[in-house]
């Protein structure tokens, strides 16, 4: 579980074919410190887990679901990424519950700066419309926003300086891919909903 709060920006140092998977070299910085094989880190969003520590560089591998599924799959050296770990029980919960499973992909589909602010709208899959609304919560590569408004196709989201300078976001242009995770108490409802419909 993560809070959607992104602790620092990584960059993929290597990237090496295991079919049908890869495994991803990151030089992680702060959050390198203080990990153990098997500790679960938060990368664009989605959960992944320590396999081995080179001083600031976190190996992880991604399987074939992953990489269909997730904007890692498009990752190259050089790529930065954000990242978190996990919540620990105590923690301050600061942003917003983030399982790290990726819902799907989103396209940003239009980028107004008014600086040193942004406004960025993101394309969405029809199925998730009914998990986002206004004043709600989403989680946009591992990043924890609230949603300004929604439709049925797509949804916005306002940037403050202090994001698009610690995230990915900052660099984010019209037609990159990100991955979306909807707020899992949504999930919840819509699944109650959907259940209630049935009795």
């Amino acid at each position: 579980m993560f809070t959607g709060l992104v602790e620092t920006m990584g960059t993929l140092a290597q990237i090496a074919d295991q079919p049908p998977g890869k495994r991803f070299t990151i030089e992680s910085g702060e959050v390198a410190e203080g990990a153990a094989i098997g500790d679960s880190i938060c990368i664009n969003g989605c959960c992944l887990t320590v396999v081995a520590i080179r001083q600031s560089a976190l190996d992880f591998e991604a399987g074939e679901e992953t990489l269909s599924r997730t904007n890692l799959g498009k990752l190259v050296v050089g790529s930065r990424v954000n990242l978190e770990r996990s919540l620990a029980v105590g923690d301050r919960l600061g942003g917003h519950y983030v399982t790290g499973h990726v819902d799907d992909l989103g396209t940003l589909i239009e980028r107004r700066d008014d600086p040193p602010w942004s406004n960025l709208r993101f394309s969405m899959p029809s199925r998730l419309a009914s998990q986002v609304a206004g004043k709600g919560s989403i989680a946009i590569d591992g990043i924890s926003l609230t949603v300004v408004d929604a439709d049925a196709e797509s949804f916005s989201v306002a940037l403050i300086p202090h994001t698009l300078d610690a995230t990915t976001l900052g660099d984010r242009a019209v037609g990159d891919e990100v991955n979306l995770e909807t707020d899992v108490l949504a999930k919840y409802v819509q699944r109650s909903l959907q259940m209630s419909d049935k009795e």
